[in-house]
């Protein structure tokens, strides 16, 4: 039933679009100046008062202290305006209804493809204008079809980059394969058990399109067999995805929660670690060392222990996830101790995205810190810091609005009232 009505509201919505593109279109094709009661500069942690960020063909033309002659005029009053944020790490395509172990296997593309439809335009609404897909596990990529579709207009989300494939060993984090050997699916094509079959499994996600390149280093938490202490692909196996990956063009992510799987990786020559929970003294060295970032995800963990035993969470996942929270705290102290280059991805169900401010926070990162963690930093990390990232001239017009002050108290990022994507206005106050 769920899935009728989600199918039949995506239909609507299909119906609705070109109506509603069109009169945004015509709205967008003149000025716009939006009046903040008090702009941000997220470099600075300085406020500007009395603002108007003047828009025009999607992108900022203009930062003036007074409405500018001709330009329609949306007055937030006292509201604070910054920039929209950047999920680095999100799976749109997942059913955060049903987390049980045999979830994905029952998962079709074209299903995650319409569950993305309803998750993308809900991380719009909580102020995501960027995001980068963390990978799917369906063979037939639905995280492509969802960035293509928002590329062209057909739905609203946020702007995405995607990687590939989850790509694992046997039995790895990213097998998803939870059936007993009697019933066993035929190997997936994710699955790269040597450094040909990684090879194989990267050039497949490089023909179909993949922005990114999403290794399993080491095991994880939401599966019933994986450890994820134990570093899972073989540093040799990385080192060739991190090469074919560099040569296209393309950069390579890391789930890696174990000590020994981060630091396999980094030595591969990962862009980015991601969760990165047991990190210590030498890998947090060595990640300074070679610039490799972080993406640490800290609020899903936590989450996981909020959930406890619903939405199909296994007895063995929320052992583990209780197990690992011990580790969280201080291997983030110890990323901020080396100063490790840090961006923000929340991982888990879109409505909750912005915990992941008040997690940031309480593990060590003042407001700003956060802030630039989820606009400027994360712009860096996906290669768009000349599109999107802060309200500059010339940049996308990613803008967004709270109620109440962030630097003060970081909780106001949890109710954004306003969001403009890319010119196109997503909410109003």
């Amino acid at each position: 039933m769920a899935g009728l009505v989600l199918a039949n509201a995506v239909l609507l919505l299909g119906s609705a679009l070109p109506v509603a593109r069109a009169a945004e279109a015509a709205a967008d094709s003149d000025r716009v100046a939006i009046k903040a009661g008090k702009l941000l500069d997220v470099r600075t942690g300085k406020y500007r008062s009395q603002v108007y960020v003047v828009v025009a063909g999607g992108r900022i033309e203009a930062l003036t202290d007074t409405a500018p002659s001709g330009a329609t005029v949306i007055d937030l009053g006292s509201r604070i305006v910054l920039p929209g944020i950047i999920d680095a790490h999100a799976h749109p395509g997942t059913d955060y209804s049903d987390l049980s172990a045999g979830a994905f296997s029952r998962s079709t593309g074209a299903q995650a493809a319409l569950v993305g439809v309803a998750n993308l335009r809900t991380y719009l609404n909580e102020g995501v204008t960027t995001l980068r897909d963390a990978g799917e596990a369906n063979f037939d990529y639905p995280q492509f079809a969802m960035r293509d579709a928002v590329r062209k207009g057909w739905i609203q989300g946020p702007r995405m980059v995607c990687a590939g494939g989850l790509i694992s060993l046997t039995g790895g984090h990213g097998d998803a394969d939870a059936a007993g050997p009697e019933f066993a699916l035929p190997k997936r094509f994710n699955i790269a058990d040597t450094v040909d079959e990684m090879r194989v499994a990267v050039r497949r996600d490089l023909k179909y399109g993949a922005d990114w390149i999403k290794l399993m280093a080491s095991g994880g938490i939401i599966d019933v067999y994986s450890d994820f202490h134990v570093q899972e692909l073989s540093e040799e196996q990385m080192a060739a995805a991190v090469e074919l990956a560099h040569r296209a063009g393309r950069r390579v992510m890391a789930h890696a929660e174990g000590t020994s799987g981060i630091r396999a990786a980094v030595r591969a020559g990962v862009d980015s670690i991601e969760h990165g929970t047991m990190l210590d003294e030498e890998s947090a060295a060595l990640m300074q060392s070679k610039g490799t970032w972080l993406v640490p995800t800290l609020y899903t963990f936590q989450r996981g222990l909020e959930l406890g035993l619903s939405d199909g969470i296994d007895p063995k996942m929320l052992a583990k996830n209780k197990e690992i929270m011990q580790y969280q705290q201080p291997a983030f102290a110890l990323a901020l101790k080396h100063h490790l280059n840090i961006a923000f991805g929340d991982d888990g169900e879109p409505e909750v995205a912005m915990r992941e401010f008040g997690a940031l926070v309480r593990g060590g990162m003042t407001p700003l810190q956060a802030l630039q963690a989820a606009t400027i930093n994360g712009a860096r990390l996906l290669g768009l810091e000349n599109e999107t990232g802060a309200i500059e001239v010339g940049k996308s017009a990613d803008l967004i609005a709270v109620d109440a002050d962030p630097l003060s108290d970081i909780t106001a990022m949890y109710k954004v009232s306003f969001v403009m994507a890319a010119g196109h206005i997503a909410k109003r106050p």
